[in-house]
């Protein structure tokens, strides 16, 4: 069984920074893309970040040149650090995985529960 856990999440003061970071754990073969969600309150979710087992990044136009994306490989751990953060960036934020297996398996898709991040003075 594969399990995303998500840490910190929490309040912060528009300017300020915060990290996410996601773990995932179980029995798997590899895991190849990960990535960060957000949904805000009354709307859809949306991509805010993805990067690949080789690490290629993809950000959302809304958060470039202000979050980062970065993973451990060894640790099967993704990171967000979240800089410069405004009000609108307030949402629940999920990680992502696609895991395979095997070897030359399809990756399956998994999602972590979700951390609130709140930006407001």
């Amino acid at each position: 069984q594969v399990q995303l856990v998500e840490s910190g999440g929490g309040l912060v003061q528009p300017g300020g920074s915060l990290t996410l970071s996601c773990t995932a754990s179980g029995s798997f073969f590899r895991v190849n893309a990960m990535g960060w969600y957000r949904q805000a309150p009354g709307k859809q979710r949306e991509l805010v970040a993805l990067i690949s087992s080789g690490g290629n990044t993809n950000y959302a136009d809304s958060v470039k040149g202000r979050f980062t994306i970065s993973r451990d490989n060894a640790k099967n751990t993704v990171y967000l650090q979240m800089n410069s953060l405004k009000p609108g960036d307030t949402a629940v934020y999920y990680c992502n995985a696609q895991i395979s297996f095997y070897s030359g398996a399809n990756s399956r898709q998994y999602w972590g529960q979700g951390t609130q991040v709140t930006v407001s003075s």
